[in-house]
């Protein structure tokens, strides 16, 4: 598993979103660094990291890497940021440790958790898009449209900001590197094929992570994850800050880096 790391103190794991890699984090880590030790990991089978064919997809077996990463990096606890599926991953992930308390072997703590617009059950775009693109009508579309051409590659990433002019320079080709040396869009193809029952499973450990402290952060443009779905996720924890930024889309760390590294770290320095 390919990852980026620096800073010094605290831990702090970023996961990056479907389609997305360390490379996403390029203006978060620096600005972090003097606040935590930030690993910025690409999952398997994504950005640079390669994967098995026989690797497992579903948003459980992510997290338990995750879970495995930290642990191989001597984690006994960390903070975990997730963006959009790695929301997702990350709130899995929180579950997992809630149970392993109950176990004679328990996973690394997580302390808390930072959600960027992450995929949850009340986002009604990812429930019909997802399944639709896995379909044999879909994934011929999407196979001879998106997948095979490069110059609709703008057309999504415009699609993820709120205002296009505020696309950075290097966002384009940094997201195409993936899809050129590492099967980026089959990576996103097989985690699709699980999402229906992966949702439902997030669902489900929802009670599970109540008690974890937690910062929601979301655009109220966004496309690809409903900010209508953000009060309804912040009700499920007991204690969740819902910092939103008007007129942004899904990707606020690329939008608008300044005032989402501020957010950050207003919640990583407050006791």
């Amino acid at each position: 598993m390919r990852y980026l790391k620096c800073g010094s103190g605290p831990p702090l794991i970023l996961v990056h979103g479907l389609l997305g890699y360390a490379f996403s984090w390029r203006f978060t880590m620096p600005a972090l660094a003097p606040y935590a030790t930030v690993y910025a990991i690409d999952n398997l089978g994504a950005g640079l990291s390669p994967a098995a064919d026989s690797l497992d997809y579903t948003m459980r077996a992510t997290a338990e890497r995750l879970l495995q990463f930290a642990d191989a990096m001597g984690l006994t606890d960390f903070d975990l940021l997730g963006t959009s599926h790695g929301g997702a991953v990350a709130m899995m992930a929180a579950a997992i440790c809630a149970d392993s308390k109950k176990t004679e072997r328990p996973a690394p703590g997580i302390n808390r958790l930072i959600l960027v617009a992450p995929v949850n059950p009340w986002s009604p775009h990812g429930k019909s898009l997802a399944p639709f693109l896995v379909s044999p009508v879909g994934s011929i579309i999407f196979r001879n449209t998106i997948e095979r051409y490069r110059v609709l590659d703008y057309l999504w990433l415009r699609r993820l900001f709120g205002d296009g002019g505020k696309i950075p320079s290097d966002s384009l080709e940094g997201y195409r590197i993936p899809v050129r040396q590492n099967r980026g869009f089959e990576h996103a193809e097989q985690i699709l094929k699980t999402w229906t029952a992966d949702l439902a499973d997030l669902e489900s450990i929802l009670p599970k992570i109540r008690d974890y402290r937690t910062l929601l952060v979301w655009g109220t443009r966004d496309r690809a994850v409903h900010f209508s779905s953000a009060e309804r996720l912040r009700q499920n924890f007991r204690d969740a800050q819902l910092v939103a930024f008007k007129g942004v889309g899904h990707l606020a760390y690329e939008e608008c880096p300044t005032e989402f590294n501020r957010a950050l770290i207003d919640f990583l320095t407050t006791p």
